[in-house]
């Protein structure tokens, strides 16, 4: 079996030691900022896998404001915030025209 990662050292600055508290909080807002980025990509998804227009549409446009925001503090590049947009705004467009042909 693998070892345990070795423990790190506390640092002996006090600077140093502010960059780890720093480090922690600034860790923590980015893990919540992406799993809200990746919980409405999936709300759009779904919304387009069970085939319901209405919420897919609802469902883009919150993940839109969210995936801007994200890409805006930098957590993720904004070219791929834009391919994201992109490729989502295209399953939802493709529903929507599904949906009308079959009506």
């Amino acid at each position: 079996m693998a070892t345990a990662k070795p423990k790190k050292k506390n640092p002996r600055l006090a600077s140093g030691r502010k960059r780890v508290r720093q480090d922690a909080k600034l860790n923590a807002a980015n893990t919540s900022l992406r799993s809200k980025y990746r919980t409405a990509v999936k709300n759009v998804e779904k919304a387009v896998a069970a085939g319901d227009k209405e919420k897919a549409k609802d469902a883009f446009a919150k993940a839109q404001s969210i995936v801007d925001t994200v890409a805006d503090k930098g957590i993720f590049h904004k070219n791929k915030a834009s391919r994201d947009k992109s490729r989502l705004s295209a399953k939802v467009k493709a529903l929507a025209l599904s949906a009308s042909t079959a009506a």
